[in-house]
């Protein structure tokens, strides 16, 4: 049996955390397409083009270029074409504040960048395995932040 692959955009401008997260993909037991875009300019535009496929899950950095991963996940929750994407927000930094503002946003999971690739494929891996489960609905706030 063939299941229909996993549409995933991915958006963050640190080219070495892109491949990371690229090979971590690649090592997951299921079939992903991944389309990565490097700022947050680049991400909307993407995401309002009526010819492009909406992904299944977006990965957003929250610091980023031109539009931050914060002004980013505002605008996609408040359209409604692009509301019900399930937007899973990672950062290298942890500031609880943000955290929350990030939840009370809309975004449906947040973790922390791991150093090591390990703990990355983990945490893809259990972040995709929430969100599917959670059918586009956001946890309780308990529940928000994955950890590897």
């Amino acid at each position: 049996m063939t299941a229909a692959p996993i549409h995933l955009l991915l958006a963050d401008d640190d080219k070495d955390d892109c491949m990371f997260f690229e090979e971590a993909i690649e090592e997951l037991p299921f079939t992903v397409e991944l389309t990565t875009v490097n700022d947050g300019e680049q991400l909307l535009n993407l995401l309002s083009r009526k010819t492009s496929e909406l992904p299944n899950v977006l990965y957003l950095d929250l610091n980023m270029p031109r539009k931050n991963g914060l002004e980013c996940l505002t605008e996609i929750k408040g359209n409604d074409e692009l509301k019900d994407i399930p937007v899973i927000i990672y950062s290298t930094s942890y500031d609880p504040d943000m955290v929350s503002q990030l939840y009370d946003k809309g975004a449906q999971y947040y973790f922390r960048k791991p150093a090591e690739f390990y703990q990355l494929k983990k945490v893809i891996l259990k972040s995709l395995t929430l969100s599917f489960q959670a059918v586009h609905s956001q946890p309780e706030k308990q529940h928000f932040i994955i950890q590897p």
